[in-house]
């Protein structure tokens, strides 16, 4: 070999730009059109296109690289407790908010649209392989809304801002912006999840529906947000309340960011602490109603969830796909290799039922009065958020060894995918936290475990193994049931069963035969060993060819 051939890379795989996020997935793209239509998924191509170019590749790259800086005072000693972002999150701010992301889907399903949600969905689901970190104010502002609409007057003030495709940064009045995002402070650092266990105070002001908030709240993503969500206790019990932070007089409101936290996965995002002593708050429902109020925007922050996660994976197996598709070893292209056909299919099954259960449930908000529809996704929220979120490490961690030495490199972009790969699972409730709530949902409202064997059942006698599989888990739950103790102990077991089923429904009715038979023989196989790369049935090279990201 000559000197001068040291320099030239050979057998690298090419980087993964100029695809279109959104056609070039036939899972998502079949999600869409059948819950939705076609002309959905021309839509959606321009996003798409734009996700997967090189510019956005590397704005995601710039704006992990430069953190957010706070700057507590300014040179002349004026608190103002503002976050310094670098261009590159602002610019994916821009395209998420201009391609409807936040919150203007409750605006267009109000104005008729029937699959406002279900678009956005596959919307955020794309446009989130750019970059995660962005979708956390993105998907605070979609969730604030539901929860705003308690009371009419502040929902009129605000949602007209929040659904607006206007990217307006900066602190300002309320009046003065072009559009706005949403914030959510809700944990305390001696409560986490059990928010009833909340210190801070709220007292009344002289102003009617007004209060002075006093406390300290552990997580409050997007400190920069327009306007925030926030329980405290009042005299009546644990409120919820509106926070804008500049109030209407053009006065910044008191919010002090205590730190941004050094947390694990992505750094474009702004997590902070904060502290609240006087900050004007404006009760939102009844006092001592605030969790109920939350609700439905728990309910909201839950898909997102789901479909961040489902995210995460479809960007995992792209790049995996893709590297094995274009990468030689062994004297051959290793997408040739039996035992990484294997590997790669199984990851794109997993992909596939996570992809298929976050359109189905993105579905059903888009049809609030069938009570099918609000019964399931009762049901089936907390279940995916389980299942979904709890399999995208270990489904990330294998995608990231499919590059070998390459993706434990920053420049490959899989560590980032890694590392924020269990954020979903620990965000709006853990694991542990939505195995009970199925368990809560089960015995209080009987309707969704209806809906749940409906939804399961119009796969019936599709498929022996699943049918078995629903069988077990309805014994399961029978079997528990005389058994407080025995059933919460086993809260996780009956969860991940659930909603395991759910997905081999879906897929037997809807996905190509050999991922249906992929999915079933493996997830409900008794030779299943919990690793990916253990299918037994065969077409493994079409369930690849199908995930692979060629156009």
């Amino acid at each position: 070999m000559r000197m001068s051939d040291l320099r030239a890379a050979t057998n690298q795989t090419p980087p993964l730009i100029g695809h279109n996020v959104v056609t070039s997935d036939a899972a998502l793209t079949e999600a869409v059109t059948r819950y939705g239509s076609a002309d959905l998924v021309e839509e959606l191509a321009p996003l798409g296109a734009e996700a997967g170019t090189a510019e956005a590749r590397e704005h995601g790259r710039l704006a992990n690289r430069h953190h957010p800086e706070l700057t507590t005072y300014d040179r002349f000693g004026n608190r103002i407790d503002e976050v310094e972002f670098h261009p590159s999150w602002h610019w994916l701010m821009e395209r998420a908010v201009g391609h409807g992301l936040q919150a203007a889907p409750w605006e267009q399903q109000d104005g008729g649209d029937a699959h406002a949600h279900l678009r956005r969905a596959a919307g955020f689901f794309a446009w989130s392989q750019t970059e995660p970190g962005h979708g956390c104010p993105i998907s605070m502002t979609y969730a604030a809304v539901p929860a705003l609409r308690a009371d009419d007057a502040i929902a009129k003030e605000w949602t007209p801002l929040l659904a607006a495709r206007s990217y307006d940064p900066g602190v300002r009045p309320r009046t003065e912006k072009l559009g706005a995002l949403a914030g959510m402070g809700m944990t305390e650092k001696q409560g986490g999840s059990d928010v009833r266990a909340n210190q801070t105070r709220a007292l009344p002001t002289a102003e009617d529906g007004w209060y002075t908030l006093h406390g300290h709240k552990w997580f409050t993503s997007a400190p920069m947000n327009d306007v925030f969500l926030v329980l405290a206790q009042a005299e009546g019990g644990m409120t919820c309340f509106v926070v804008p932070r500049v109030l209407a007089d053009g006065t910044r409101n008191r919010i002090d960011v205590v730190r941004l936290k050094d947390k694990l996965g992505n750094r474009s995002n702004a997590s902070s602490e904060l502290e609240l002593d006087g900050t004007l708050a404006q009760r939102l429902g009844d006092e001592g109603r605030g969790v109920r109020t939350i609700i439905d925007m728990v309910a909201a922050t839950r898909l997102d969830c789901v479909l961040g996660s489902a995210s995460l994976m479809r960007h995992a197996l792209a790049e995996a796909s893709w590297h094995v598709a274009h990468r030689s070893a062994f004297g051959g292209p290793l997408v040739d290799k039996p035992l990484m056909q294997n590997v790669v299919a199984d990851l794109a099954v997993e992909s596939e039922a996570a992809t298929a259960l976050a359109m189905r449930l993105a579905s059903a908000v888009d049809r609030p009065g069938d009570p099918h529809e609000v019964a399931l996704r009762r049901i089936a929220l907390p279940l995916a958020k389980f299942w979904v979120c709890k399999r995208t490490p270990a489904m990330v961690a294998e995608a990231l060894e499919c590059l070998g030495g390459n993706g434990y490199v920053e420049d490959s972009g899989l560590p980032l995918l890694f590392r924020e790969s269990p954020l979903n699972s620990i965000w709006e409730g853990s694991g542990n936290v939505n195995a009970l709530d199925v368990l809560r949902a089960l015995g209080r409202e009987p309707e969704v475990l209806q809906a749940w064997i409906t939804e399961v059942g119009a796969a019936r006698g599709a498929d022996s193994r699943l049918d078995r599989a629903v069988d077990d888990t309805l014994a399961l739950l029978g079997e528990g049931m005389g058994d407080s103790g025995a059933l919460e102990s086993g809260a996780r077991l009956l969860a991940g069963r659930m909603a395991a089923c759910l997905q081999g429904s879906l897929l037997v009715r809807f996905a190509p035969a050999e991922v249906a038979d992929a999915f079933c023989s493996s997830r409900f196989g008794t030779s299943y060993g919990g690793t990916f790369g253990m299918l037994t049935s065969g077409s493994l090279r079409e369930i690849v060819d199908r995930a692979t990201p060629w156009g």
